[in-house]
């Protein structure tokens, strides 16, 4: 399972990269958008692990809540460059 963890953490990483190598606001944008919904996994496997629903309650409601403010501040700004 520390495996899986460490593979997801290695995978958090990538969309980070992203972030750094470019200017675009839509590319940075979807990197974050994949970051959020990456450690929202993250919390729900650790959650699982230690039996804890807590975290997991915490990281659906980041997964439900947080890429849908991220998608809508996309949205918005479509309309502002466009």
């Amino acid at each position: 399972m520390t495996l899986l963890v460490f593979g997801m953490v290695l995978a958090l990483l990538l969309p980070i990269l992203v972030v750094c190598r470019r200017t675009d606001v839509w590319h940075r944008l979807a990197a974050f958008a994949s970051v959020s919904t990456k450690v929202a996994m993250v919390m729900l496997v650790v959650s699982v692990v230690r039996d804890d629903w807590m975290v997991g309650l915490v990281g659906v409601i980041v997964l439900s809540v947080g890429n849908g403010a991220v998608m809508l501040l996309a949205n918005l700004l479509q309309g502002v460059e466009g």
